[in-house]
């Protein structure tokens, strides 16, 4: 019997973002219209599509092996699944999504503890009222399906529990943050039972390896370049590198071709300062991984 893994890709805000990492990763996955199965070039995989917040209920049943889904929500339906590995990406940022609790800016809720007796909306439902509960604050929670800032300002509710990276929407709908509940980032979950899998979780590593080479070479790139002996040493001190650079004899000269690699905010600075030093015919490349 053939052997696949069953993958689930989130549906929504990480969508994009999480299949153009898999093709930076070295996996292509097309995505037919209004398909749930989209078809990716490994034979070994299989691929779903699901909404983030139900990512980690499948794992945990077993319908998909493995999947990415934020860490959020993983807490929230309180899944016991096998964590692989942090992926830290988005589409707008690097930055980790905050869920903070939120209320009118002229509000007297100074702390959680003012909540009590209080109602708050969110859609981080069974986790806001856990955090509320371990703290032995007594407050009605309730779900959102959306537009949660409008609902303190309708009042409908005293507060929200609301995700943010900046916070600029929740100030822009005239609320102030007052408490951080936590931080999320996607991550690659499996299936107890996959993981124990000898094969599948072969296969799951080979991803979380791939994804997060992926990862780390965003905004690095390769610099190469040629240096006379006499300015090796002076190239070298101003070389910055995520070990040490590699430098090699060129043939039968008095020559050296070094290879680095670097952020690639600093190249607009580096390059002028390797030239006065003596270096010549400088390439930068891109990279997609760095492992």
């Amino acid at each position: 019997m053939e052997k696949k893994l069953k993958l689930g890709i989130p549906k929504g805000s990480l969508e994009k973002a999480t299949i153009e990492l898999f093709e930076k990763s070295g996996w292509r996955i097309n995505v037919h219209h209004r398909s749930y199965f989209p078809e990716i070039d490994d034979e070994e995989i299989e691929c779903a599509i699901c909404r983030a917040q139900e990512m980690s209920r499948y794992v945990e049943q077993g319908i998909l092996d493995c999947g990415i889904t934020g860490k959020d929500w993983i807490l929230e339906n309180d899944s016991k699944v096998h964590y692989v590995t942090e992926l830290v990406y988005s589409k707008v940022s690097k930055r980790p999504a905050r869920w903070v609790l939120a209320v009118p800016a002229d509000s007297n809720i100074q702390k959680l503890e003012d909540l009590e007796g209080k109602k708050i909306a969110t859609e981080l439902v069974n986790f806001t009222k856990r955090y509320f509960s371990e703290r032995g604050i007594n407050v009605q929670v309730e779900f959102s399906w959306g537009a949660t800032e409008a609902k303190v300002v309708q009042g409908l509710a005293d507060a929200i529990v609301e995700v943010t990276e900046t916070g600029t929407t929740i100030k822009a709908h005239g609320l102030k943050i007052i408490h951080e509940l936590m931080q999320s980032t996607p991550h690659l979950i499996a299936n107890e039972k996959s993981w124990a899998d000898p094969w599948k979780r072969k296969k799951i590593e080979q991803l979380a390896v791939m994804l997060k080479g992926a990862l780390r070479a965003h905004r690095l790139v390769g610099l190469k370049m040629n240096v006379a002996k006499e300015n090796l040493e002076k190239i070298v001190s101003i070389l910055p590198s995520l070990n040490a650079p590699t430098i090699s004899p060129l043939y039968e000269s008095d020559w050296f071709a070094i290879e680095t690699v670097v952020a690639e905010d600093v190249v607009r600075e580096l390059v002028p300062k390797l030239l006065e030093g003596g270096a010549q015919g400088i390439i930068e490349y891109a990279l997609n991984k760095v492992i």
